[in-house]
Formats: structure tokens, C-alpha cells, sequence
């Protein structure tokens, strides 16, 4: 006799041959090798007395429910509601009757969250738009399931709170200046935070800040004026450094004579290599004054 909440698995000779469904069923006694196995339907899980290839019979399968739990997840298992215990790795059966059961799977590998083109205005009223990246895990799947709502909204949000608070107190020019300290502020901020709903943040960073157009021009003509007057400076710099050096060759071919003709020869020499013909005029006068130029 099979009862409503029931069914009854019949073996023949050790293989699964009919499933009997809530009725009366008679059968002739015999020196067959006959077995009969009762399942009660109104139980949640499977007992180990069916072999999981019978469950996957096309006969069983209809009163059989099965979640499969990846090697990178974690489940959670919940009847009726009510969470029950968590599920590591594999395929896990349960008998199909009136009791809801949801299986709630957690991916338990790094992921990636982008926050891109969050428009914040700095202490002096610049507005910027910020991108942010961080990585985080997920480690008590109890608590990201079971105390929280969407933990990744939640991140998101806590996220984009932190980054309005921290920028929210600077000028823009102390923000580009301290640009590399955002990520330790969210970092502790949003870390503490995160670790009550069972998440761990592995890294997080400013990607790039935006500049409104305007604001970046005037940002390109500060840096520009800065890198002519610093041009400026150098080659007044190099100037001074000439001019000091002439002064000295001058001392120098003052108190030496040799020294002064030397030089008078150089640059003569230096202006010969540019001439490639002389015509003179005037005979015996310019040979004269060229005698004078180069003799001792």
C-alpha cells in the first residue's frame, strides 16, 4: 500500500524496473529476487538508500529536484524560507513535494567593481568626475546573504559615499595633489564596513580624475607659463654662466698678451673657413695692414 505522500521504487533481479505511485498494489509470492524500496516524499533530502544514477532515471526524475554547486560557490541552503546549512562543492538531490527549497549560491572568487563617472564637486566648487576600481571577496557567505540584502549594492554604494566625503573636503588643487591618498581612505573606510557583512577588500584605487573643459585649459595655460618661466630661468642662468666666463677669458688675454693674439688668430681661423676667395683692392696699403695682422 503506497500513501499519498509516497512512492515506492520497484527492483527486479536488482534493476529498477516500475514506480508505484499512491494506491494498493498485489504481487505473487515467489523465489524471485523482488525488492521494494519506500520513499517517503514529504522528507527534504535524499537518503543514501538511492543510488544518485537512479535519480537521474527518466522514471524518478519528475519527483527529484537537484542544485548543482560550483567549486568556485558556496550555497546556502533554505526550506520554506528558513535557512538550514551551507552546501560546499557538487550535485545535491532533494525529494520535489510542498516545501519550498531555494538553494542561494555565493561566488566566492575575486570580483571586480568599476565606479565610473561619479560628478563630485571639490571645497572650491570644482566639478570633477572621478573613476574608481576596487577588488574585493567574499568570506562569510552567512553574512552577505543573511544580513544583507544585495552586498554588492551595498559595496557600490559605500563606495561612492567615501569617495563624495573624501573629495568633498579638498580644494581641487589639493586633490591633485593627494590623489594617491583616495584609495587608503576608502580602503579603511569602506574595509571596516565591508567586513560586517562577511566581504574582504583586496585592493581599490583612482583610476583617473576628469577635469571639465574649461578647468582643464586653465589648468594647461598654468603649466604652461610655469614651463616658460622655468625655461626662463635656465637661460638666464646660462646667460650669467657665459657672461661670467667671457669676463674671465678677458682678465685673462688683459694680463697675457700671447693669450690675446692667440685668440685674435682663432677666430681669424674661424672666419677664413667661410671665405672661399679674397679680391683686394688698394695694393700695397691692404698688403700692408694684413702683414700687420699676422705678424709678431
Amino acid at each position: 500500500e503506497v500513501k499519498d505522500y509516497e512512492i515506492v521504487l520497484a527492483y527486479k533481479h536488482g534493476n529498477l524496473t516500475t514506480l508505484l505511485k499512491p494506491g494498493r498494489y498485489f504481487y505473487w509470492k515467489g523465489n524471485e529476487d523482488f525488492k521494494l524500496i519506500q520513499i517517503d516524499l514529504s522528507e527534504v533530502e535524499i537518503e543514501g538508500q538511492v543510488n544518485p544514477t537512479t535519480l537521474q532515471n527518466a522514471i524518478v526524475a519528475p519527483y527529484v529536484r537537484s542544485f548543482t554547486v560550483e567549486s568556485y560557490e558556496e550555497g546556502l541552503l533554505f526550506v520554506d524560507g528558513k535557512f538550514v546549512k551551507k552546501l560546499t562543492q557538487g550535485t545535491y538531490y532533494f525529494w520535489k513535494n510542498a516545501l519550498s527549497i531555494e538553494v542561494k549560491k555565493v561566488d566566492l572568487r575575486q570580483l571586480p567593481l568599476e565606479v565610473s563617472g561619479q560628478e563630485i564637486l571639490t571645497k572650491d566648487k570644482a566639478a570633477l568626475r572621478v573613476n574608481f576600481y576596487a577588488h574585493y571577496k567574499v568570506v562569510d557567505t552567512e553574512k552577505a546573504i543573511l544580513n544583507c540584502k544585495s552586498y554588492e549594492k551595498q559595496f557600490y554604494t559605500q563606495v561612492q559615499l567615501a569617495l563624495r566625503a573624501f573629495v568633498g573636503t579638498l580644494t581641487l588643487d589639493e586633490l591633485l595633489d593627494k590623489k594617491e591618498a583616495i584609495s587608503d581612505f576608502v580602503s579603511t573606510i569602506v574595509g571596516d564596513k565591508m567586513r560586517k557583512i562577511g566581504l574582504q577588500l583586496i585592493e581599490a584605487g583612482i583610476r583617473d580624475i576628469i577635469l571639465p573643459g574649461d578647468v582643464r585649459d586653465m589648468m594647461n595655460q598654468v603649466l604652461l607659463a610655469q614651463k616658460k618661466a622655468q625655461a626662463n630661468i635656465i637661460m638666464r642662468r646660462e646667460e650669467t654662466a657665459s657672461t661670467r666666463s667671457l669676463l674671465n677669458t678677458a682678465r685673462l688675454m688683459e694680463d697675457n698678451q700671447m693669450l690675446f693674439k692667440l685668440k685674435e688668430m682663432e677666430y681669424v681661423e674661424k672666419i677664413a673657413e667661410k671665405i672661399n676667395s679674397i679680391s683686394l683692392s688698394g695694393g700695397e696699403q691692404v698688403v700692408g695692414q694684413l702683414r700687420a695682422l699676422f705678424a709678431s
